[in-house]
């Protein structure tokens, strides 16, 4: 790709960051990979191009080298020149890991490196269960080994034959100009033999359908979104090896508690009389229990009250969160006539003992209506003196 500039290759910005641009170049690769465009010869020569500019772009000192002299300047920095798949995928192997790889370069790969699919699932858990960390059971199905055939896929005393296709290699070499092209062979799919007579229960599949159930250990801490690995636990390869188990954790919503992080929030309705005066109240954790908290005199609706290490524990440490206690002022909607009473008294109190913050809006009211009104006297004045 002498003569294309390699930031146009991958359709990317100049000042574009490192991971744009390996997000970039996966996106050419898997577009141009020749295993999706067996009749297009231009692909080949595409995703050799994109390769050739991830080599540069990936590289800060190649990279900074390309953007002051361009490719004259890259002569001494060892740019790879790849001529074939292989050397494309060993040279970034880390951009095509996990379940990318086998998306990208398509289920014959994986077939030859004999693992299964790996598949996902949903776990809902409780908040008390986020406290302590448990294990959970997850029920799913998935393809295991079919035990009539042992695997083989084979009628009973039969056994695969060399696919006469690729010759039992599982792929097919082909040339397109200088680059060297192998792909999965389209008659065994990457497996190298074929079954001339199947098994009459996988029907040559090697593999059938069975439920499973499988323990999912939940640690403490866990947030939402959290997605838990459990090795070797998702489906049966044809080669025996089992692909992964990925488990997407779901913590529910609590009837109490609000989670923020590590830290709980619970509200607690007070009277207006404690507000005023203070006190103590109980409230509960969520380990059922109850423990104090003392309520300042004063205290504004809304206010946090902090008990501190009441909270969840972080993930992966002894250390909790706390639990803050928002205070929700709690008017009665009924009252007694003594207590209509004591609040008219209260009224009256109020009305010459004036508190610093109503005594601030009242003088502000004030200053209003005065400046309105002056205002309205100058010009009544002015339209006197016309």
């Amino acid at each position: 790709m002498a003569s294309r500039d390699y930031y146009e290759a991958l359709e990317v910005a100049r000042d574009a960051p490192e991971e744009e641009i390996k997000r970039a170049y996966r996106k050419k690769a898997l577009k141009y990979h020749p295993d999706r465009n067996p009749d297009d010869p231009s692909a080949a020569e595409k995703f050799k191009e994109a390769a050739e500019a991830y080599e540069v772009l990936s590289d800060p000192e190649k990279r900074r080298l390309y953007d002051m002299y361009g490719e004259a300047g890259l002569s001494a920095a060892g740019v790879r020149h790849f001529t074939s798949y292989e050397d494309i995928f060993g040279a970034f192997s880390d951009v095509f890991a996990g379940s990318l790889f086998e998306d990208f370069f398509g289920a014959g790969m994986a077939r030859q490196r004999g693992r299964g699919r790996s598949l996902r699932v949903t776990l809902e858990v409780d908040m008390e269960e986020v406290a302590h960390g448990v294990e959970k059971t997850v029920s799913l199905r998935r393809h295991e080994r079919c035990e009539a055939c042992g695997g083989t896929g084979c009628a009973p005393g039969k056994k695969p034959v060399n696919c006469p296709y690729c010759r039992g290699h599982g792929m097919v070499e082909s040339r397109q100009g200088f680059f060297a092209l192998r792909t999965t062979c389209p008659q065994c799919r990457g497996e190298g033999r074929i079954i001339r007579d199947p098994c009459p229960k996988c029907r040559g599949a090697r593999l059938v359908e069975k439920e499973a159930e499988i323990e999912v250990p939940v640690p403490a801490g866990i947030e939402s979104g959290t997605r838990i690995p459990i090795r070797g636990e998702g489906e049966e390869g044809p080669g025996g090896t089992r692909g992964d188990l990925y488990c997407d954790v779901i913590v529910r919503e609590h009837p109490i508690f609000h989670r923020d992080g590590a830290n709980l929030i619970c509200e607690l309705p007070i009277t207006y009389t404690t507000a005023c005066l203070g006190g103590r109240a109980e409230v509960p954790t969520l380990g059922g229990e109850t423990v104090g908290v003392d309520i300042p005199a004063g205290t504004q609706p809304g206010a946090p009250l902090r008990i501190r290490g009441k909270g969840l524990p972080y993930l992966q440490s002894r250390t909790h969160g706390d639990l803050i206690v928002v205070v929700e002022l709690e008017v009665p909607q009924k009252l007694t006539g003594p207590q209509k009473e004591l609040l008219r008294s209260l009224a009256e109190i109020e009305g010459t003992n004036v508190t610093p913050k109503r005594k601030n809006f009242l003088e502000r009211i004030k200053n209003y209506v005065y400046s309105m009104t002056h205002s309205h006297e100058q010009e009544q004045g002015k339209r006197k003196g016309s």
